[in-house]
């Protein structure tokens, strides 16, 4: 009788015992479910119309229709794409634009730069967009956790636009190649990928659905094959 009423008691003291590691293994598992949970990618764009996505819809930046598509049929998560873009902008306006805002040191994970339009639009000497585009190029990557996930897009050829047919196209056309040489030339001094987007813009040429309703800008169309340029590059990137 007494080693019986002993068993009992270890069984009934054994019951919350199992209960408690059984809690202990469970609680242990969901521990790390969730420290392997990939946390949300932070995309910096910096930049001016182009970036901002002058006269077209917020979707149809040309950032947020790659942030999107990397998202799609992937484990990818993208926070909201941050801007410090305005239209208009040149590179030593983007500079103070950067300067207000002050972007937290290697806090984003992807950072995009195109800039210089309106250098050239305003007749600034070359020599500044050289110099100011390296500073802006040094602080985008300063910015990016990974520097190989830092990227610059060249200038789009509005020369080819219905607003800038009575502006010397060719002159345009001249000068924004000779600013997208030297962006390329100093992406590829810092390591930096450069996207040549100069072609896709040419196509507004014959075609004003690559326009948008102001005859300047691009349309979302146009933005929508800039991002499938590089896409497959920054999804190599982001899934290794």
């Amino acid at each position: 009788m007494k080693a019986y009423l002993v068993a009992g008691m270890r069984s009934i003291w054994r019951l919350p015992m199992l209960a408690v590691v059984l809690l202990m293994i469970n609680s242990g598992y969901q521990m790390q479910e969730t420290g392997n949970e990939q946390s949300s990618i932070k995309y910096l764009a910096l930049g001016d119309s182009y970036t901002i996505g002058e006269q077209v819809a917020e979707a149809d930046r040309w950032p947020n229709q790659l942030a999107t598509r990397l998202s799609e049929g992937s484990d990818l998560s993208f926070e909201p794409v941050q801007f410090i873009a305005t239209t208009g902008w040149t590179t030593d306006e983007l500079k103070k634009g950067i300067k207000e805002v002050k972007p937290a040191k290697g806090g984003y994970d992807v950072v995009s730069l195109l800039i210089g339009v309106n250098n050239q639009y305003r007749g600034y000497p070359i020599a500044q967009f050289e110099k100011e585009f390296e500073q802006l190029l040094k602080q985008a990557i300063s910015y990016c956790k990974d520097k190989e996930n830092v990227f610059v897009v060249s200038i789009p050829d509005y020369g080819v636009t219905p607003f800038a047919k009575s502006r010397e196209p060719e002159k345009i056309d001249r000068e924004l190649r000779e600013y997208n040489e030297l962006s390329r030339q100093i992406a590829e001094r810092h390591g930096i990928a450069f996207f040549d987007i100069y072609d896709i813009s040419k196509k507004a040429t014959n075609d004003l659905s690559y326009v948008a309703g102001d005859q300047l800008h691009p349309s979302g169309k146009m933005y929508g094959e800039w991002a499938d340029r590089v896409f497959p590059w920054l999804k190599k990137r982001l899934i290794q």
